[in-house]
């Protein structure tokens, strides 16, 4: 593969050379092999387009900073194919760029399925976690773990030969391209979004699913307008693995029955037939649709002209310091501290660290050495968690901390030690 401006990504085909295109986008840690078992079937009626993610399978190291990032590798990669128009499965992070497709790209997807899949997968700060667990202890702590959030306890200890293969998997994976995909997970949120996918959509889960689960399928399944939901019942999050004979069954039913046609080159229209009842494989609770969020209006600051800093402040504070910081600091303002509190937000996050002059490394450096120096103890606490964060080692914290024993004094940078060590063991010791 050539380097080019939008790197491309490892891929194969199987099937018929003149079939139908179906694209299979695997889960965070996985290669396409995870969908080995559907190939089969699969394959008999269209000619199936498996990828991986940059870093994974032994695939090129390009880390990818969004799903949006990696939405437009898929397209250019398909598109020095002559592949234009196609229909779209993917598991977990492979159903973020589904869904990514569908709202950025309808005029591609002829029909979608997402497997193990959220609006939000989770909270930034969780992803955000395991970015700096991995920074610090490898992937081998995330591997150990895996088959505990990806299959049934049942089916690990009946299958230790795919639970260990699991393991291979996120053992060697690139561990930047990982840590770059749970950065991209943090950042992606589309349940705003969910009504305008136009596309027939399968939604697949997993009913002993503990990461992405039933619940959220459910959100799914009443926000986007053509959308049908189906629980496999006996398996958790890699559904694909764990119970292929249902997956296969439930996508081969919809791509053959679920195939929106392309638009009409002469009159740009596209037929598209009524909707279909939605089907559910397990019995669950009724759907109840949820609030649409309007797009936040940002408004020039007063007196200034520009956009107020405010909502980016609040998003970088966020960002660096995590949502469960954040709210327990704005929960705790009332009519005395709340003015402190939107000040700190609008000029010292939306003002300062949102400059781009220098990055957020190197804006933890500065911040931590004036902490030790100001003797700022509860403040380095936290700003040394957002340190980890920004991608700061701990190897890298205590070079910043010696540096500050000889130009801030060395009974500063003794307390400063004690409250770094404290925070560099609860944040980097793995759970088991």
């Amino acid at each position: 593969m050539s380097e080019t401006k939008t790197p491309a990504l490892q891929y194969r085909f199987d099937g018929p050379d003149d079939a139908p295109v179906l694209v299979l986008g695997p889960s965070l840690g996985t290669t396409w092999h995870m969908f080995d078992r559907q190939m089969p079937e699969l394959t008999k009626q269209w000619r199936v387009f498996r990828f991986d993610l940059p870093g994974h399978g032994g695939a090129p190291a390009y880390p990818a900073d969004s799903v949006g990032e990696l939405a437009e590798r898929l397209l250019a990669t398909l598109d020095a194919l002559g592949v234009q128009r196609f229909g779209y499965a993917g598991c977990a992070f492979g159903a973020a760029v589904g869904l990514e497709l569908a709202l950025r790209h309808p005029e591609r997807l002829a029909s979608l399925a997402v497997i193990a899949a959220s609006p939000r997968f989770g909270t930034a700060d969780e992803f955000r976690q395991r970015g700096v667990i991995v920074r610090t202890n490898g992937l081998a702590p995330i591997a150990r773990t895996s088959p505990d959030r990806w299959f049934t306890g049942g089916f690990a200890a009946a299958q230790p030969a795919i639970t260990e293969w699991a393991v291979q998997m996120v053992r060697t994976t690139d561990p930047g391209c990982y840590i770059s995909a749970c950065e991209a997970l943090a950042s992606f949120d589309v349940r705003a979004e969910l009504g305008r996918v136009g596309v027939p959509t399968l939604v697949l889960v997993g009913s002993d699913d503990r990461v992405t689960g039933p619940a959220e399928a459910r959100t799914l399944v009443a926000a986007i307008p053509d959308a049908r939901l189906a629980v496999v019942p006996g398996a958790s999050h890699l559904v694909p693995v764990e119970q292929p004979a249902a997956v296969t069954d439930l996508l081969v039913r919809h791509f053959s029955t679920a195939w929106q046609p392309a638009a009409d080159s002469t009159t740009g229209q596209t037929a598209i037939p009524a909707a279909p009842v939605k089907a559910v494989l397990a019995v669950t609770s009724q759907l109840t649709p949820i609030a649409e969020i309007a797009p936040a209006v940002v408004a020039p600051a007063p007196g200034t002209g520009r956009p107020d800093p405010y909502d980016a402040g609040l998003k970088v504070r966020r960002e660096v310091l995590g949502d469960a910081h954040v709210d327990r600091a704005l929960a705790q303002a009332d009519a005395f501290s709340g003015d402190f509190q939107e000040f700190v937000t609008r000029y010292a996050w939306g003002e300062i660290w949102d400059r781009p002059g220098l990055d957020r490394r190197s804006r933890s450096c500065v911040t931590l050495t004036a902490l030790v120096a100001g003797g700022h103890l509860d403040e380095l606490a936290f700003h040394t968690r957002a340190a980890l964060r920004n991608g700061l080692t701990p190897v890298e914290i205590k070079e910043v901390l010696l540096q500050a024993a000889v130009y801030c004094g060395v009974p500063a940078a003794n307390s400063a030690f004690k409250v770094a060590q404290q925070v560099v063991r609860e944040e980097t010791t793995p759970e088991e």
